[in-house]
């Protein structure tokens, strides 16, 4: 992550200096800096979810009990499952068809290995959140207190 925001970061100060001296900036630098944009947040949320610091709106949690609060870990992990299931889902559904079409993405990068990580981040997501549901049932049933 810090290689790809380091890249951007060299990228836009690229660019404004190209347009600022010589009148023009690299033509495909906007869009590899999208693209960049789009990588880096889909590294930053895998990571977020492999250590559970993913955002969270927990507004109810504190005035539930220990059992309702694994239940509803349980509840939440499973629908952002779902959730990252089904765009999992259409992100392989967009990478083939753009593998099919031959679109590019810039200069001759194709389109389709640009929105890989779609498909790769969600469906990671969606295995660590899985995973998590399994470990909140297993100390439900052990009748551990989840923290």
């Amino acid at each position: 992550m810090v290689a790809v925001l380091a890249a951007m970061i060299l990228l836009a100060v690229a660019q404004i200096a190209l347009r600022n001296l010589a009148g023009g900036g690299l033509l495909w630098g906007d869009a590899l800096l999208r693209l960049l944009v789009l990588w880096l947040g889909m590294l930053g949320a895998a990571a977020a979810t492999r250590d559970d610091r993913q955002i969270t709106i927990d507004v109810l949690s504190r005035f539930l009990s220990p059992r309702l609060k694994g239940v509803s870990r349980i509840l939440t992990n499973l629908f952002t499952a779902a959730v990252c299931s089904v765009l999992t889902w259409h992100g392989w559904r967009l990478v083939q068809m753009d593998l099919e079409a031959g679109v590019t993405a810039f200069a001759s990068v194709p389109a389709w290995v640009c929105e890989l990580v779609l498909p790769v981040g969600f469906g990671l997501i969606a295995l660590r959140s899985l995973a998590r549901v399994a470990r909140h049932l297993r100390a439900l049933l052990a009748g551990e207190a989840e923290s």
